[in-house]
């Protein structure tokens, strides 16, 4: 009894799915559908041109950043290390929601596996709390660089940041594991239609016919417990840095200080401040069109893999002169 309405919603694309999700109840489909921006179906070419250009500018930056950390020998220190993996987290994050959003937008290609969707939930909730973790990790380079500059070698020496990266890449895969095996132990008996680009956590448990409480609730929780923690690392680490940059004697140091931290920061604000504004939409935009949702949650995803390497090719100045020595020396 509760399908007619959403049904109503969807009603102009039941002719597509309608071999595939009719009315009548059915249990565990195969097969989902993806809706792409649910109401915007006629904007979807338009849309995918903003879409497709970040990432490609995701994938050609970040690629570029993996380049030159690799190939220069006097980038191979805590930072860059840093900055490798946050560029192959972007790489994997981009590219877990970007060919199948597409491929709706193009092709109006809109089945997906179950088993590719709970794969494509997995990988896009692993790899942001990935690079969650790998900002706190930067901040906490960067404190170790302003706080106390002279043991910054011996703190952060390769072992460690193997171990750090270790221990991101070991909580992003553990925290999210639960989370598809959760999904897939539900019966899906409403319908098979997901109203989104991708396969969002919640978009897809709602679909189920049983009590899903404990995915909510789980999923609530991790949000909580990364996010929470990490932000709460961020600014402690960022408060003993403010204090320390403005202990220093001159202002010159004190601007020469804060500009090694300035690209870190905008990370910290590119990948946040989107996450938060589709959080509290979602959490408390009930009134708000779901379109607007919908394209909030693929922002929140697109928008730092495409920022980061632009950030830090312009801000960091190691980086910045290998791009222009690596052009030059192509020119001549």
């Amino acid at each position: 009894m509760q399908e007619t309405p959403f049904c109503l919603r969807v009603g102009h694309l039941l002719p597509y799915s309608m071999s595939h999700s009719n009315t009548t109840d059915f249990t565990n489909p195969s097969t989902f559908i993806l809706l792409g921006i649910p109401g915007l179906e006629a904007a979807h070419v338009w849309i995918s041109i903003p879409f497709c250009t970040m990432y490609a500018i995701a994938i050609m930056g970040n690629f570029t950043i993996l380049f030159i950390v690799k190939m220069e020998p006097s980038l191979h220190g805590p930072m860059y290390y840093f900055l490798f993996m946050l560029a192959i987290s972007d790489l994997v994050l981009s590219t877990s929601i970007l060919p199948k959003t597409l491929s709706i937008f193009w092709f109006n290609s809109r089945e997906i596996d179950f088993s590719a969707c709970l794969t494509q939930m997995y990988f896009i909730h692993c790899f942001s709390t990935m690079a969650s973790g790998i900002l706190v990790a930067m901040a906490f380079d960067r404190y170790v660089a302003i706080c106390d500059p002279l043991r910054h070698s011996t703190i952060l020496t390769n072992p460690v940041v193997a171990k750090i990266g270790l221990a991101v890449v070991l909580r992003g895969s553990i925290l999210v594991l639960p989370t598809p095996f959760l999904a897939r132990r539900w019966t899906y008996c409403r319908t098979n239609i997901i109203p989104h680009a991708y396969c969002e956590h919640m978009a897809v448990v709602k679909l189920a016919c049983t009590d899903i409480r404990i995915s909510s609730y789980y999923g609530l929780s991790v949000v909580f417990l990364v996010t929470g923690l990490d932000v709460f690392f961020i600014t402690v680490s960022y408060i003993q840095i403010l204090r320390a940059i403005f202990s220093l004697p001159t202002k010159d140091t004190q601007l020469k200080s804060l500009g090694t931290c300035s690209s870190h920061l905008c990370a910290i604000l590119a990948f946040y401040i989107p996450a938060l504004f589709s959080f509290l939409t979602q959490r408390f935009g009930h009134n708000m069109a779901l379109h607007f949702h919908v394209l909030m949650a693929n922002v929140t995803f697109l928008v730092p893999p495409m920022l980061n390497p632009i950030i830090y090719g312009v801000r960091t100045r190691q980086i910045r002169d290998r791009l222009l020595c690596f052009f030059s020396h192509k020119g001549t």
